[in-house]
Order: C-alpha cells, then structure tokens, then sequence
C-alpha cells in the first residue's frame, strides 16, 4: 500500500511501494521540484496506478507494470477520455508516467518498451486566457476582501500582486523563504523557477510594501530558511488556499471562471505584449526556456485587438 504525505493511496505490492517512495525522493532532493509540482506529478501518477487496480483485477507490482501493453495505456487515455477529461491533461497525466517508467529503467527496476511508442491524445491547443485590466484591477484591489483576519488578507494581497505583478508561478511565490523578502524600494528580486533555474524579475514599488505589510501583521515568526507565506495555522502557505480564496472572489464579484492564479500570470504577460513589450523580454521575465511557449500571447492579444474592433468598427458585423 503506498502513501503519500497528501494521503493519496493505492493497493500496490511493496516492491513498487518501495519504488514509489525511491521516485518521489528523487523529484525532491535532485530533480529539486517544487512541493507544488511534486503533488502535480504525485496524483498523476496515482490516478493511473489505481486506474490499473481496476483494469487488471488487483495490486500492480514491478513485474506487472513491465508486462503492460499498449493496450493497458490506451485503456487508460480511453478511461480519461470517457471522463471528459480534457487532452491536454491527459497528455499532461501520461508525461508523469512516461517519467516514472523512464526512472524505473534507469534505476534498473522495471523496464516497459510498450509505453515508449504510445502517442497522447490529440487536441487543440488552447490558449492563456488572460483577464482584462479592469478585470485584474478588480482583484488586486479585492483579493483581501472576506479574509477572516486582517494578516491573511494581507498575505493575500502579496501573493497576488507576485503573480500579476511580477509574472511569477504560484509555485515560485510560494517557495520564497523569509530570507528573499525584498526590501522596501528594492526593485528586482532573483527566482528560482522551473528546472532550478534562476532569474531576476523587477519588482513594481508596491510589491515590497505589500510583502512588508504582511509581514508586520503576520502573527507568526518568519525565519530566513523558512516559508515566507505561511498559512491559517502557521505552517507553509498551499496554492489550493489561494486558488480557494480566487475561487471565493470570483463569485462575490462576478469574475470569469478563467480568473485563477495562472490567469494572473498570463494576464501579467498579455497585457505587457499590448503595452509594447518586447517578447525576448517578456520571455525572461516569465522564465520561459523556449520563445515558442511566450509566442502564444501574440495570438492572445490579436484575439482581443479583433474582438475590439469587431466591436467597435462601424462596418463590423
């Protein structure tokens, strides 16, 4: 039976249990993911194991993830597909196991040449979907709006304003430590992101006087080594509390369903791009390791050019 700190459990035999944990071990102390991802990969992962408990009629060991065939994966892209789930998640879900499998080999536990040539669902690639600046004014300035103490709305308000304001990921707003607490009129700060790479994203004023107001309210000592956002019961701050908090906000105000944490982030780099930013620059600001991934908010900003001008054209329509 494998158990993870989030209380995810299969049935598994325990050579594979025993995997599991070498696995997640691996993510965090040498691939060094964020506890944010890990839980992404984690649940991935998990959902396919026990999709295989089902198929197969009980627990999987080594030797029985060896033996899958492709047609044990495409059962389980057809299971995900019979639960509308979209292609992108899937394919997203079969990039985890491909990892796993990969791991296994490496390591010299299990090895599946069957998953190797499976091809992930087809579908269209769907775009950021940024709020409009109204939109993302509304949440700066309401994010704190319903917290249950005055702190936690302020932490609030830092948070968001990292991600609208300073493009980050809710992963790497969260991972910030006490120590990386920026100065009041300080304006840059160095992330770590994605791959443990590093980068250094100016900061607008406000930011800094965000994060210091805070940390004055927070009732709870915040040492350098430690979180910098810490939760209700002072321990580290989860992204599901402020997806929850957004959540909450979007329907007090009326928002779009699409205002998330990452919408924030999109939003950040739309709404440069249609301020006249350069995109190599709005590539580095993101953290992004290919201009590919950043070209798709061109294609965000044409679409709302267009939707402007079909509303506002005379001979439109």
């Amino acid at each position: 039976m494998a158990q993870s700190e989030n209380q995810l459990i299969v049935p598994t035999s325990p050579d594979l249990g025993k995997a599991l944990s070498g696995w997640q071990a691996w993510l965090t102390h040498e691939r060094r993911v964020s506890p944010h991802t890990l839980d992404g990969y984690r649940r991935d992962l998990f959902t396919f194991l026990t999709f295989l408990v089902s198929h197969r009629g009980g627990p999987q060991s080594l030797q029985d993830l060896a033996e899958l065939t492709a047609a044990d994966f495409r059962a389980y892209l057809a299971e995900r597909a019979r639960r509308n789930m979209k292609a992108s998640s899937s394919n997203r879900a079969l990039s985890v196991v491909r990892g796993f499998f990969r791991w296994l080999q490496k390591n010299g536990l299990a090895e599946n040449s069957a998953i190797v040539t499976l091809r992930g669902p087809k579908g269209e690639q769907s775009l950021p979907r940024a709020l409009t600046t109204y939109e993302a004014k509304t949440v700066m300035e309401e994010v704190g709006a319903g917290a249950t103490e005055d702190w936690i709305a302020k932490r609030n308000s830092a948070v968001v304003l990292l991600l609208y304001g300073a493009g980050l990921r809710i992963g790497e707003a969260l991972s910030l430590q006490g120590a990386d607490t920026p100065a009041i009129g300080q304006d840059s700060c160095r992330i770590v992101g994605k791959g443990r790479k590093e980068r250094i994203v100016p900061l607008l004023s406000i930011v800094p006087e965000a994060i210091a107001a805070y940390r004055d309210a927070c009732p709870y000592s915040i040492a350098d080594d430690e979180p910098l956002f810490l939760g209700a019961r002072g321990g580290p701050l989860r992204a599901r509390i402020v997806q929850l908090s957004l959540q909450k906000l979007r329907r007090q105000l009326g928002l779009p369903e699409t205002t998330t944490p990452h919408a924030l982030r999109h939003s950040f780099a739309t709404h440069l791009l249609a301020g006249g930013g350069d995109l190599r620059v709005i590539q580095e600001l993101l953290g992004h390791a290919s201009l590919s991934t950043t070209q798709r908010y061109t294609a965000v900003d044409a679409a709302a050019l267009i939707k402007v001008y079909e509303k506002a054209h005379p001979r439109a329509g």
